[in-house]
């Protein structure tokens, strides 16, 4: 088998699993004033510690939620529902994941907000100018920025310090979901310039189930939980020490190894894009030059992306479409047609994504039926 869907989810890193196993068979709620609570709680406060320093931040500024999502949602409602009555719009990008674009489009629905969206170019690159003309025209209206740091489909890095720059002129905060940069590229919280960001555990070797919101102390947010107060009294819940624990070594040992790791992943990115357009005619490379290191994104034309991931499948190559939440629903990405790809061109597309753990003999597995694949789907035709 050749797993090439890294940027859905990562196999856990050996020294995370083995801190996680340790920290499960130990009882203790973190917020318990006895022995046992305070050794949880004293793991939580050094997890913490690690995960702060990993991602440039303070340890206060990190909060512990349950997966990305729940801290993009956190972020997006929390920061609109605190903004005050004045504040009805929200600026963002149109290629974000669902766990933005989704809350988003609740609150326009529900709230009667408005979304402004900023244009993004042929790479899936959100446009710096547009984002300033949107906060000049709308300035006195927008509650809040949410821009993601990498789109998770194209892999194309976002000028986030740029427009994080932007914002803070307008004296208006900015949240940016890190989920699929954090332990890919380096990754500084207080040198990015945003009030809040997401980053997740599964997508750097940590476990599923974990996540955090790294919000600066000033920053208000309006809880989506209510009850026992954890977490800033912005999100509640009993922590789970052991998944924040691996989290925590995850995030140390991703920190530590990013350039080594980068390295090795590129190198493997290189080697399926030659592979591939030498084996394939009329493919084309998404994404631009500026790109994380691990996602390959190509658009086969004539083929349909739904079956180019099942024939990969069949030949054990496991790959995706674009997203993992949204796999499986029959519609064009909405990343792609934002980059104005034709919707049926869009459907043309699948995302190789590499990971620390991917050999060069999973590579070769791919180019070894990346041609006869295409063949067969584009005999298939796009529906």
């Amino acid at each position: 088998m050749a797993y090439l869907d890294n940027a859905a989810t990562t196999a856990m890193l050996p020294e995370a699993l083995e801190v996680m196993y340790r920290e499960a068979a130990n009882v203790g709620n973190a917020s318990s004033l006895h022995g046992a609570g305070r050794r949880a709680r004293r793991v939580v406060e050094e997890s913490r510690e690690k995960l702060a320093a990993a991602v440039g931040a303070k340890p206060q500024e990190i909060i512990f939620t349950a997966s990305g999502t729940e801290a993009n949602n956190l972020a997006v409602k929390g920061m609109f529902w605190n903004a005050g009555a004045t504040k009805r719009a929200i600026l963002s990008s149109p290629i974000e994941h669902h766990a933005i674009l989704d809350p988003l489009e609740w609150l326009e629905r529900e709230h009667n907000v408005t979304l402004h969206l900023a244009d993004v170019d042929g790479d899936g690159r959100t446009k710096v100018e547009s984002v300033a003309q949107l906060l000049s025209e709308h300035d006195n209206e927008i509650s809040f920025v949410t821009v993601m740091h990498s789109n998770n489909e194209v892999g194309a890095l976002q000028p986030v310090e740029e427009i994080a720059a932007i914002s803070r002129e307008y004296k208006i905060p900015i949240h940016s979901d890190a989920v699929q940069s954090f332990g890919k590229v380096p990754l500084d919280f207080a040198k990015l310039g945003v009030n809040a960001m997401t980053i997740s555990g599964h997508k750097i070797g940590g476990p599923l189930g974990v996540a955090a919101l790294v919000a600066k102390k000033e920053l208000e947010l309006t809880p989506l939980l209510h009850g026992g107060g954890q977490e800033r009294d912005v999100r509640s819940g009993t922590l789970h020490t052991p998944a924040i624990a691996a989290f925590a070594t995850a995030a140390e040992l991703s920190h530590q190894r990013l350039l080594a790791n980068a390295d090795h992943i590129k190198a493997l990115r290189e080697r399926l894009i030659r592979g591939v357009t030498t084996a394939v005619a009329d493919v084309r490379l998404n994404g631009g030059a500026s790109t994380l290191p691990g996602i390959a994104h190509f658009t086969f034309a004539g083929a349909e992306g739904d079956a180019l991931l099942l024939l990969l499948d069949a030949q054990g190559v496991q790959c995706s479409t674009g997203s993992a939440c949204s796999a499986g629903i029959a519609q064009p990405s909405h990343v792609l047609i934002a980059m104005g790809m034709a919707p049926k061109v869009a459907r043309s597309s699948i995302r190789f994504s590499i990971g620390t753990t991917t050999t060069e003999q999973e590579i070769d597995k791919a180019i070894s039926v990346i041609n006869e694949v295409v063949t067969r789907a584009r005999a298939a035709g796009v529906r």
